[in-house]
């Protein structure tokens, strides 16, 4: 068989099938007071890899002059946006008390780069890292208390983080993805998974031959795409057009070869001693409640790990309170003590 024939021989539509379900959902929390309480962080920017990451400071509405307090870097999930609700997090974190950051990584949303839509774990995490190093230099926070809290597929990435970089003293993660082969085999059916695999195969050949990107969308209405259910088509197509226009329905190809050899769980045993916490939801079947559970036994004390009710979308939208509250809790405990 040729090249073009092996490309040809798996459909788009057959490849979205064998991957929709192994595509971590972006999370989508739920609205906390009012939308201007929400949208008024102060706009930042930072430099990361040569390229403009560019986010929100939200500040507490009772810090003096002069006072250095504890900061909550923060990041979206799968091809989200800030604006998608994530900004809730941030102000609940800095009602309680924190300076929190939240910012789009590279190649999404209001930062700069290109091809859009690349969504590469180790880049996003490498933006991490320079979000923390511009906390760091933040007059009004303490450099010393830095916690990241990241969900979905950011909550592998915050996993990733507690265990390499010591300048975190906490970490918080929700229905994180551990591992992306793992996720994959648990969800996807073994011979759509090898048709999967050849499309990946002949991607990867298309691209070295001509350097064409390819993509797939998001979400869709008849659910032929990455994220195949109708929630989240609903949710992504409905708050891109109310509050997030930076959005884009688009992933490359190449960043669902990386979420495959993604792996998380690698690292959580190195987490230690920095406090970690997971909270999963109980029916949880797009990053797997179990496999989450699993991976967490390997994770080292200071840990705790809290079950939240429903399924992947519960645990931002109606679980919002309950999950905030917890990785508040949590971040007091560590950062305020």
């Amino acid at each position: 068989m040729n090249e073009k024939q092996t490309v040809e021989r798996f459909s788009r539509r057959d490849f979205v099938k064998a991957v929709a379900a192994t595509a971590v959902v972006a999370s989508a929390a739920s609205v906390v007071g009012s939308a201007q309480a929400a949208e008024g962080g102060q706009p930042i920017e930072f430099m990361s890899k040569g390229l403009r990451c560019k986010g929100l400071k939200f500040l507490p509405g009772d810090v003096k002059g002069g006072e250095k307090r504890p900061c909550i870097v923060l990041a979206h999930g799968f091809s989200a946006v800030k604006e998608m609700y994530f900004t809730d997090y941030a102000q609940a974190f800095a009602n309680a008390g924190f300076v929190a950051i939240v910012f789009d990584y590279r190649f999404q949303g209001e930062s700069e780069g290109e091809p859009r839509g690349q969504i590469f774990p180790w880049e996003q995490i490498e933006d991490f890292r320079n979000a923390i190093t511009f906390a760091q230099l933040q007059p009004d926070v303490n450099a010393e208390k830095i916690g990241v809290f990241g969900s979905s597929y950011s909550g592998g990435h915050v996993i990733c983080l507690g265990a390499l970089d010591r300048r975190i003293k906490a970490v918080a993660c929700q229905v994180p993805l551990v591992d992306g082969w793992t996720n994959f085999q648990a969800i996807v059916p073994r011979a759509a998974g090898a048709g999967m695999l050849k499309y990946l195969e002949g991607d990867r050949v298309e691209r070295y031959k001509s350097g064409k990107v390819n993509y797939l969308p998001v979400v869709a209405e008849d659910n032929n795409a990455v994220l195949n259910t109708s929630d989240s088509y609903k949710f992504f197509t409905e708050t891109g057009k109310k509050k997030a226009s930076r959005w884009e329905n688009r992933v490359t190809v190449e960043s669902v070869e990386k979420f495959i050899e993604y792996s998380p769980a690698t690292y959580i045993a190195r987490i230690a001693p920095t406090p970690f916490l997971m909270m999963v939801a109980n029916n949880d079947v797009l990053t797997p409640t179990d496999v989450a559970i699993n991976a967490f036994e390997s994770a080292r004390e200071p840990k705790k790990l809290v079950i939240l009710p429903g399924g992947h979308f519960d645990a931002y939208v109606d679980g919002f309170a309950q999950s905030s509250g917890n990785a508040i809790s949590w971040f007091k405990q560590w950062l305020m003590g």
